[in-house]
């Protein structure tokens, strides 16, 4: 959210602050078997379990009248390792059916018939109390953890966020965990630690780019920045930051004087690198999918509208089983921070409204309640990410299961922004 980056600028947003970003398995059913003799088509059966944290989900035998469908082979695949599920036997009464492959790390695609859902056309969430907040030490003086990237993978959730202290310095730190009521205990490594990523670097979003087989972190230095690493899990394995752009500090024409919140998806052929600049725009470049993480090219205004309307902290995502992407953009509003939604069918556009207003958002004090026994301890729904469906390039979620990492603070705290005691909070959707 914000640039978290220059005193004077920060000190003139003050009071409206700017996220250091801005300143800065799913199951698998079997195949459907076709008629047997005297017998009812065999059903899909139940999700079998993955070969191996790199594996897919193996698909299991359709049980039906009239016998057993013959299951499909789940194969995930990374870096050029392939995990098989089992094979089921074939129908004693019915034609086997067909089976599915799984492609993914720790995730799967459907071969089968697989439940999807659409997003609603409002959205109301039931809030977590605190679950993550700063951890200091001798050197590392803390006051927020906040602008969390989150994947599920090995069977832990991996976050990388930022973390502000108390001389206003930004940078990031990493942390894992299998549940979230293990999120406060999880021990935190300060990404400063890792050759490369001292001094200002924050506002991450982390993903895997099944092209080259990398993992990518790409991070806020005030232009954007990006790291690769084989193991996400090993903070300290990420190489050293490198400009998306060969100019560095210069982006080209049409960019905002403060770019911050960088986020990268991709579609079937092409990247794209979306943010913001605290001054009610969105952005995009492109470039190829065969080129990236080279080639970024001009950029486009996607969004205009006022200032506190088109903030900061955008997400963007691909919809799981639907030919539709989401946007989000984090707004102000008389009652606090709040996000904003679109769709579209493409991500070049155009955009549609979806749930936009602070009345009426896709998350904001106005439509999220807290869990019981939970106190209201935000009035800002800032700067998060919502769990993905997987964790490749494409950035897919599953409309069926919406749950979003945020940064809130203390209503009654105030000040300079970086000195904001964010800490890191959970929505999940309500059905």
């Amino acid at each position: 959210m914000r640039a978290c980056a220059f005193s004077i600028f920060l000190a003139a947003i003050a009071l409206i602050g700017a996220s250091c970003s801005r300143d800065n398995a799913a199951s698998n059913a079997g195949g459907v078997g076709t008629s047997g003799v005297g017998g009812a088509a065999a059903i899909g059966g139940s999700a079998g379990i993955a070969g191996s944290s790199t594996g897919g989900a193996a698909g299991v035998a359709g049980v039906g009248a009239g016998g057993i469908s013959a299951s499909g082979i789940g194969a995930g695949a990374l870096g050029g390792m392939i995990t098989p599920g089992g094979t089921g036997g074939g129908g004693t009464g019915g034609v086997g059916g067909e089976g599915g492959a799984d492609a993914g790390i720790d995730s799967g695609v459907d071969a089968g018939s697989e439940v999807t859902c659409d997003l609603p056309a409002t959205f109301q969430w039931k809030s977590s109390g605190v679950l993550v907040s700063p951890k200091s030490n001798g050197p590392h003086q803390l006051v927020s953890v906040k602008d969390p990237t989150i994947v599920f993978y090995q069977g832990e959730y991996q976050i990388y966020a930022t973390t502000a202290n108390t001389a206003g310095s930004w940078s990031m730190v990493h942390f894992s965990f299998a549940d979230f009521d293990e999120a406060a205990d999880a021990p935190h490594y300060y990404m400063d630690a890792t050759p490369g990523f001292s001094g200002y670097h924050c506002a991450p979003n982390i993903f895997y780019f099944e092209p080259d087989g990398l993992w990518y972190l790409i991070q806020q230095a005030q232009p954007p920045q990006y790291s690769t690493s084989d193991d996400p899990t090993d903070p300290s394995s990420w190489t050293q930051p490198k400009y998306f752009y060969p100019n560095g500090n210069h982006l080209p024409a049409g960019a905002p004087s403060l770019p911050i919140d960088y986020w990268v998806i991709c579609d079937e052929d092409t990247c794209h690198l979306f943010f913001t600049g605290d001054n009610g725009r969105l952005y995009r470049a492109e470039t190829a999918i065969a080129e990236f993480p080279d080639g970024f090219g001009d950029i486009d205004t996607v969004l205009m509208e006022g200032q506190f309307e088109l903030f900061e902290g955008s997400a963007h995502y691909k919809v799981k089983g639907r030919d539709q992407y989401l946007t989000l953009v984090e707004a102000i509003g008389g009652g606090g921070r709040f996000y904003r939604s679109w769709t579209a069918s493409s991500l070049r556009g155009p955009w549609t409204p979806l749930a936009d207003s602070e009345h009426s958002p896709f998350a904001g004090a106005s439509n999220v309640t807290y869990e019981a026994g939970v106190s209201d301890w935000t009035d800002d729904v800032s700067h998060g990410e919502l769990i993905r469906d997987g964790v490749d390039q494409t950035m897919t979620i599953d409309a069926c299961d919406l749950r979003f990492l945020y940064q809130g603070r203390d209503p009654s705290s105030g000040g300079e922004y970086s000195q904001l005691p964010y800490r890191l909070g959970l929505l999940t959707l309500e059905k």
